[in-house]
């Protein structure tokens, strides 16, 4: 019941109607909220007098999103036109409920003089609907009066109240004990005992417990509702071309004399039948939908199940290539370490060798320099020769590489880390069964222009340009379309797949790293279908949903990316998680 609520509030006051009235639209107001918001036009101004003299259409013409005549065939006395003249422009206010009402609602007249009569060219705009409804002499009148709409409202506030209260207490209404039928009001004792005193007149009334007199309450039978135009008649009749109760006295005077007529009561059982009926299909819809978020919070359930599950295996896979590439870093390290201490050995022991040798030499060459101090010729004849030779040794000792470094300071040790860091780029998850993705800004050539979430893709150059999907498969059946948005010019755009480092600006299929289709009725309008069986390892295409030859290329292998090449005259849109089309899944499903 709380649901229905919001269909028993007036969308001006955004509280439960009063004395509504229906209005030409269907819609209801609140005949004081009504009175609010109309808004006089000047008698020069009618729509009469504008439909004659072909006026220019008002600031409010924008309102009346569904013009109606301004006379109908019934002459119901009402109508709307497409606004009006003289209409103020001030900007549009909100009703508690956040419905726009149309003109600002003007200040309630003061509670001690009665509301004047509606001014003669009155106008009122449907705040739901924005019609513009051009009221006549009666006003206000000419709208019915909604007493269903009453009767609910009526029925769901005293099935909302917990507990029935005494109508009679001054302040804090006491529960109430008994309710008079006669009367129809509900007593406390108190009340009871002070305003209906069992004896006199009153002591024929009877009393019932309060949950029963609301039974008897509802089931009373309701006020039989009068004729709009002739307040003193019930309505008797239904107008079928109309749709309206309408009393003898409006088949008398012509208003509905050359109209269909039937009886209200049968009338009122059919319409009872047909909405009986049509809530049952809206009912079938209901549980439909009741079904489907019951569906949905369950998708809600498993999404974050399975969300938690796979973010830990994503972490773990990521944890295991980062524990792999600690254990090969550490190997490298090691191969480094390795190499620093043959490097130290080396120029160590050719330092400790060198060192030696000096030492040697030096020694050589000081006991020479004393023997050259000595006076006695035969004494240094005696050794001299001896001397020299030794000297002339020892210098050729000396010689050539002698004194070269045995070993560089550089390592050489070059690693190649450029094919890791580019598996690390395309690093993704290539194993879906429907792949959803778009183009990919940061490998597409600079030329490339990118809308619609990077699914829409031209170019702002004369040249052939390559852009690539973001997602990469090495396995599995794929499928994608691309639609031509433009194609000016009889340009050449290639569809089909590619290596991560294929050529970006040249046509696609010029190296040996990309596959595609360029030709084949491809217009304006064309639908270009790609499908990349990787079980099979074949590329096929289609345009239209017409498979272009059997298979286009076979013997793939490896990782491929999904591929566009274009240039400023065309512009193509992708179109992504799509089924296998049927002339494929039909060919699968053979033996």
């Amino acid at each position: 019941m709380e649901e229905m609520e919001e269909e028993l509030k007036c969308p001006v006051c955004g509280s439960f109607y009063r004395e509504p009235i229906i209005l030409p639209c269907s819609h209801n107001l609140c005949q004081a909220c009504a009175r609010n918001i109309l808004v006089q036009t000047p008698e020069s101004e009618s729509p009469q007098s504008r439909r004659a003299s072909g006026s220019a259409v008002s600031d409010y013409d924008y309102l009346d999103l569904d013009k109606m005549s301004l006379y109908s065939e019934a002459d119901s006395g009402y109508g709307s036109y497409g606004g009006f003249a003289s209409a103020p422009t001030t900007p549009c206010q909100k009703s508690p409920n956040g419905v726009r009402v149309f003109p600002p609602a003007a200040p309630p007249p003061p509670a001690a003089l009665a509301p004047p009569p509606p001014p003669r060219n009155a106008c009122l705009t449907c705040p739901q609907c924005h019609r513009s409804l051009v009221l006549d002499e009666r006003g206000l009148r000419g709208f019915p009066r909604n007493r269903l709409l009453e009767g609910v409202i009526d029925r769901y506030q005293q099935g909302r109240a917990a507990a029935l209260r005494c109508q009679l207490c001054e302040k804090a209404p006491k529960e109430a004990a008994v309710m008079c039928e006669q009367c129809d009001v509900f007593y406390c004792d108190p009340c009871r005992l002070r305003c209906h005193p069992p004896r006199g007149p009153l002591a024929k009334h009877r009393l019932v417990p309060p949950a029963q007199g609301r039974v008897s309450r509802r089931l009373s039978p309701r006020k039989i509702s009068t004729c709009t135009d002739h307040e003193l008649e019930n309505h008797s009749m239904y107008c079928v071309q109309c749709k309206s109760p309408v009393c003898y006295q409006c088949l008398e005077e012509g208003k509905h004399s050359s109209h269909e007529v039937k009886a209200l009561g049968a009338m009122w059982k059919l319409h009872k039948s047909q909405l009986s009926q049509a809530l049952n299909g809206l009912s079938d819809r209901a549980k439909e939908a009741k079904e489907f978020l019951v569906q949905l919070r369950n998708m809600v359930q498993q999404i974050q199940e399975n969300s938690v599950e796979f973010e830990a295996c994503l972490v773990a896979q990521c944890d295991a290539l980062i524990d792999a590439l600690n254990r090969r870093k550490a190997q490298l390290l090691s191969r480094v370490n390795k190499e620093h201490e043959h490097k130290l050995k080396v120029v160590r022991d050719q330092i400790s060798h060198c060192t030696v040798k000096l030492r040697q030499t030096t020694g050589l060459m000081e006991y020479c320099l004393e023997v050259i101090k000595e006076n006695d010729p035969s004494g240094f004849l005696q050794i001299s020769d001896a001397l020299i030779r030794r000297v002339h040794l020892t210098e050729d000792q000396w010689g050539k590489g002698t004194l070269t470094p045995r070993m560089t300071t550089d390592f050489d040790l070059n690693l190649d880390n450029a094919p890791l860091l580019q598996s690390i780029h395309q690093l993704d998850f290539v194993q879906m069964k429907v792949a959803w993705f778009s183009f990919d800004p940061a490998s597409a050539h600079a030329d490339i222009i990118f809308s619609n979430d990077n699914l829409t893709v031209t170019c702002n150059s004369y040249d052939d340009r390559v852009v690539l999907g973001k997602t990469g498969f090495s396995k599995g059946l794929h499928y994608w379309e691309l639609s031509i948005d433009r194609y000016d010019n009889h340009p050449d755009p290639a569809f089909g797949v590619a290596r991560i480092d294929v050529l970006k600006d040249a046509m696609l299929g010029k190296d040996d790293k990309a596959w595609a289709i360029t030709e084949g009725g491809i217009t304006k309008g064309a639908t270009v279908g790609v499908l990349l069986d990787l079980t099979r390892r074949t590329l096929t295409f289609s345009i239209n949903e017409d498979q272009q030859g059997p298979v286009a290329f076979e013997n793939l292998e490896g990782l491929f990316f999904p591929a566009v090449s274009l240039n400023r005259n065309v512009q193509v849109t992708l179109h992504t998680g799509l089924p296998v089309p049927e002339f494929y899944a039909s060919r699968s499903a053979m033996p």
